[in-house]
C-alpha cells in the first residue's frame, strides 16, 4: 500500500518511486574548445536539462561559460547546442530535458567563404 504524502521514509534511499538521479551524460566537444578538456573530444557530465549539462560542464571544465555565454547569459549566436541530432532552438532551448543515453553536441556556426566566379 501506497505511503501518505508526506510520510516517505527517510535514509538515503529514501527517495519516492517518480524521481531519479541525474545521469551521466555525454558531450561533444568542439576542436576549438578541447584545450578546456585536456584535449576530450567527448566527456561526460551530468544534468537533467541542457542548462545544466552546461552548468556542470563548465563547473568540472571551468572556462565553457564565458565561450558559450553571453553578457546577458543568453548563449552567444554562434553557438548551437544539439541534443543527439535536434537543435535545442527548435525544442524547450537550455530547459530541454535530457534523456537516458541522449548526447549534447557543442557546434560553432561557420560562415564565411569565398565564392568563385
Amino acid at each position: 500500500m501506497p505511503l501518505p504524502i508526506g510520510e516517505w521514509p527517510s535514509g538515503p534511499s529514501a527517495d519516492p518511486p517518480y524521481t531519479r538521479a541525474a545521469m551521466a551524460t555525454t558531450v561533444r566537444v568542439p576542436g576549438p574548445l578541447r584545450r578546456l578538456t585536456n584535449g576530450n573530444a567527448e566527456v561526460s557530465v551530468e544534468g537533467a536539462t541542457v542548462g545544466a549539462v552546461l552548468t556542470n560542464l563548465d563547473a568540472t571544465y571551468p572556462g565553457f561559460h564565458d565561450r558559450l555565454y553571453d553578457d546577458a547569459g543568453s548563449l552567444r549566436q554562434f553557438i548551437n547546442i544539439y541534443v543527439n541530432d535536434s537543435d535545442i532552438r527548435f525544442a524547450q532551448g537550455l530547459d530541454t530535458p535530457i534523456a537516458e543515453r541522449d548526447e549534447v553536441s557543442i557546434v560553432p556556426a561557420v560562415a564565411g567563404g569565398r565564392v568563385r566566379h
